[in-house]
Parts: structure tokens; sequence; C-alpha cells
């Protein structure tokens, strides 16, 4: 009947809807003419802490996961950035201020929302991404970063905080570059705020 062939039609349309979702969760893999391996393409961690899921810590401390070229060894990352420090090319204050306003951040929220595991959840929302890739090599430079200490402290809390509104509520799954961006349109405000004022000047007088 006209009723059996509809419901027959809805349950294949279903099926292959089904079988398109999970083809477009599973890894693609493209091969050349020889056969070898020559590229992966598959979701970014991001994409499954988005959705509260766990991935493999060490997979991301280490870089053995997808995403972008540079920025999948939290390791390597955390070496350059403390070597950059170490010999004062960087200032440290925006890094671990900026780290870990957002890793606080996370820790609360995954708390809130019952995670198994949230200092886990939040250690894999650090090592996955851009976050430490923006916090040392990005959000540092001198242009467009605060000149001032308490400036820059300033700086790294507002990234933090906005990262973590992306992260933990925005529609995407990074939000590291944007969050640097938007911080670095309020420079010139925040090194107004915390310039120093100069002994013997009143503070009007130094605004003005």
């Amino acid at each position: 009947t006209d009723a059996d062939s509809a419901a027959t039609a809805e349950t294949a349309d279903a099926a292959s809807g089904a079988t398109a979702e999970t083809e477009a969760e599973a890894p693609k893999t493209e091969t050349r003419d020889s056969g070898k391996l020559d590229a992966v393409s598959t979701a970014t961690p991001l994409k499954y802490l988005k959705k509260g899921q766990s991935f493999d810590l060490k997979a991301l401390f280490l870089g053995n996961t997808p995403g972008t070229i540079g920025e999948t060894s939290a390791l390597l990352l955390l070496i350059g950035g403390i070597f950059l420090m170490l010999l004062g090319v960087i200032d440290w204050r925006i890094p671990v201020f900026y780290i870990g306003s957002f890793g606080v951040l996370v820790l609360i929220t995954a708390a809130a929302r019952g995670y198994d595991a949230p200092l886990q959840y939040m250690l894999q929302e650090l090592f996955a991404g851009g976050l430490m890739m923006g916090a040392f090599f990005m959000a540092t430079d001198y242009v467009s970063s605060p000149y001032t200490k308490s400036g820059r402290i300033l700086f790294a809390l507002i990234i933090g905080v906005m990262t973590w509104l992306y992260r933990m509520f925005g529609m995407y799954k990074e939000g590291v570059s944007n969050a640097i961006i938007l911080a670095n349109c309020l420079t010139p405000l925040i090194d107004r705020l915390t310039r120093p004022v100069a002994f013997g000047i009143r503070k009007k007088e130094a605004s003005s």
C-alpha cells in the first residue's frame, strides 16, 4: 500500500542519514596511487571535549592527536615557552595568568556540570587546541600587549575569561585567537588605566 511504501522510504532515509553521520565522525584517509597512507582527516580533540566527552590526556600532552600544525604537542610548547621566559624574551605574567585563570574557571565549570573527573577535564582543555600556543607565542606579542606589569596581568585575565566563555558557552570549540584579538583592542585602555604616576604629580594631571 501507499502507507507501507512511505514508511519504508522514511526508514531508508533515516538509515542513510545515520550512516552519513557515522561516516562524518569517522576518520577519513587519503592515499596515493601507491596505496600508502598520505593523510588522515578527523575531528579534533576539542570537538569531543565540547560534548563533555573525555580524550586521552597523554596523547594530548605528547602531541599524538589530530590538530593544526604546531599546536598539538603541549609538551614541546611548554618547553619552548619556558625557554623564552628564562631568557627574558617574553614576560611570564601573561602566559601564567592566562593559563591559570582559564584553568580555574574550567575546573569550576566541570565540577558544576557534574563531570566525573573535573581535574582531568581541565588538563585536557589546557592541552587541547591552541591555548598553549596562544599563551606563549601570541598573547605575548610586544606591540599588541600592554607595557605595564599590572596591565599585562589584567590583559592575561581578560583573555582567560574570554577563552573560557568561548569554549564553555559559545558555539565555537576554540576561541583562543578571538579572545586575544579582542583583548588587543583593549590594550590602549589597559595601558592608560595601569600607567604609573610619577612621584610629585597628581593622578588627574598625569591622565590629562
